[in-house]
Formats: structure tokens, C-alpha cells, sequence
């Protein structure tokens, strides 16, 4: 079994029944367990470039797993979830009702065309570092990020900014 960490993002269609829904169906994964999951979070939309101005906030999750999928098997599994949720793949960083990336796979390093293993930008990501280190709570400086370092030197340069803790998600 590999541990695993979860993303989850929503900003449309009810973005808590979203990533409650999706939380359980993590626990349908074949050879996969979801051992726990951070509370919910609200963040304004990525600025800058390419990103549309004009979205509601994202409601975000960490969920941790124990899973004996390889990692392309396991993405390709969130993404059939994505679907199932409707999530159409248009515009980069656009609205979507459910976002669900593999951020850590174990302590491996993964560069495939389709899948990279830590996920791209999760260092600089409040809303995927604090989630993570809430999984964490006091042992941050153990968690190792291939080629970033550990969870607490992230998030000391990665401020918290306008993210927002809501409450556990049940």
C-alpha cells in the first residue's frame, strides 16, 4: 500500500455537497482506503494570467489514502470521479464543480506526460499546503515534499493569506 494525498476543489454546483460526495466515493476506490481528511476551506479563484477573473470562491480538502493503485491508475480514477461530477476539462483554472489531484504518491518523483508527481504548484498553494499540514498538526517538519523540502519550510513561504478555515467536513 502507498499513501496517498488528495486534493479536492470545488466552486460550483454546491461546492460542500461536492467534496463531501467525493470524500465518500474516495472510500469506493478499488484497493484504496481514505484514512482521513482535513476540514474544508474556502479560497478566493488563483489570480494573474490566463486565470478568469470572474468565479466564486473554491471550498478545498486534503484527504490522505492508503491505496494499491498505481499512481496513472489512481489519476485516471479521480478523474472518472471528476465526471461523474460533471467537470468539463475547458478552460485552465476556470469554474469547475469538482477538482481532484494527486498531490503526493507515496515518496516518489512521477514526470509523465499525463501525471507529475508532487502535483505542479503545490508548494505555493495555500490551499492545498494548509490543509495538508492541518493532516500534520505539529509534525510538518516531517512530512518530506520530493525536491521541495519539508511541509513546514513550504509553508513558512507560503502565507496563509485569505484562506480560510470553515469547519470538519463530515
Amino acid at each position: 500500500m502507498t499513501r496517498a494525498y488528495i486534493g479536492l476543489g470545488s466552486n460550483l454546483a454546491d461546492p460542500e455537497n461536492q467534496i463531501r460526495a467525493a470524500l465518500a466515493e474516495l472510500d469506493n476506490l478499488a484497493q484504496t482506503r481514505r484514512l482521513r481528511h482535513s476540514s474544508l476551506y474556502r479560497s478566493p479563484p488563483l489570480s494573474g494570467p490566463g486565470v478568469p477573473a470572474d468565479q466564486p470562491d473554491y471550498l478545498n480538502a486534503v484527504a490522505e489514502l492508503d491505496t494499491g493503485l498505481g499512481a496513472p491508475v489512481l489519476l485516471r480514477a479521480l478523474q472518472q470521479l471528476e465526471t461523474t461530477h460533471q467537470r468539463q476539462r475547458g478552460e485552465r483554472w476556470g469554474p469547475r464543480t469538482l477538482d481532484l489531484d494527486l498531490l503526493l504518491y507515496g515518496d516518489e518523483t512521477i514526470d509523465l506526460p499525463q501525471l507529475t508527481v508532487p502535483h505542479p504548484g503545490l508548494y505555493e498553494r495555500n490551499f492545498v499546503l494548509y490543509p495538508l499540514a492541518e493532516l500534520w498538526a505539529g509534525q510538518t517538519e516531517r512530512l518530506r515534499i520530493p525536491g521541495s523540502g519539508t511541509l513546514a519550510e513550504l509553508l513558512a513561504d507560503c502565507p496563509r493569506g485569505a484562506l480560510e478555515k470553515l469547519r470538519e467536513c463530515q
